[in-house]
């Protein structure tokens, strides 16, 4: 089944120049490693598509339960070069939990997310 990363996470969002810096946390302790194991930056640039025109990095942080993502080259120049709505990258938290990741049924309901 494919469920979204609201119901997994809660997500936080800014920029550093032409870089989105987005946060994503666990709801729940048990959550954390499935976020890790799926939330890569190959599906996390997938899921943007062309909006980051440049590579992401993933930093994990378990301590936390969270992971932090770097989008480059996401924000067209930055806040203040870029003609984009969002150009301090304030909306790519909610835009990163509309994605949607697999899961076995199994797992699902073993994690109560059914």
């Amino acid at each position: 089944m494919k469920i979204e990363l609201t119901k997994l996470a809660h997500a936080r969002s800014g920029d550093k120049g032409d870089t989105a810096n987005v946060g994503v946390i666990a709801l729940k302790d048990e959550f954390y490693p499935l976020l890790v194991r799926e939330v890569t930056e190959e599906r996390v640039k997938e899921h943007f598509g062309a909006m980051v025109k440049g590579k992401i990095e993933r930093f994990e942080l378990p301590n936390l339960n969270a992971l932090n993502f770097l989008l480059h080259e996401s924000l067209g120049g930055g806040g203040t070069l870029s003609l984009m709505t969002d150009a301090q990258g304030k909306t790519f938290s909610t835009a990163l939990l509309r994605m949607k990741i697999e899961i076995d049924d199994d797992e699902a309901k073993k994690l109560g997310v059914l």
